[in-house]
């Protein structure tokens, strides 16, 4: 019904700068929260920055500073400007969304993207 697609993850030198995008499709009546998520080897999953509807956001303290996240409501895109990259950036970055559907619109569902990898060497 709904489709996150993650994009913009790659190879980066450090103190580089990558922007990860996140569009989703489907059947889509609104979007509450929004969030990215990263994974690095042999690591749990961990928060990294999400964004409301109402655009407040908030970061984990490892990328306060350096990230900025933000969202295209009519684009229902959600993007991570990274800048200052770090080797310890290094993982698999998950977008994810609170979907209120055409079908369900009073509960919202949460979604994941496939996920983009961000590697971080010089």
């Amino acid at each position: 019904q709904v489709q996150l697609v993650e994009s913009g993850g790659g190879l980066v030198q450090p103190g580089g700068s990558l922007r990860l995008s996140c569009a989703a499709s489907g059947m889509i009546s609104s979007i509450d929260a929004m969030g990215w998520y990263r994974q690095a080897p042999g690591k749990q999953r961990e928060l990294v920055a999400t964004v409301t509807s109402g655009s407040s956001t908030n970061y984990a303290a490892s990328v306060k500073g350096r990230f900025t996240i933000s969202r295209d409501n009519a684009k229902n895109t959600l993007y991570l400007q990274m800048n200052s990259l770090k080797p310890e950036d290094t993982a698999v970055y998950y977008c994810n969304a609170d979907v209120r559907t055409l079908l369900i619109p009073t509960i919202p569902i949460t979604y994941w993207g496939q996920g983009t990898q961000v590697t971080v060497s010089s």
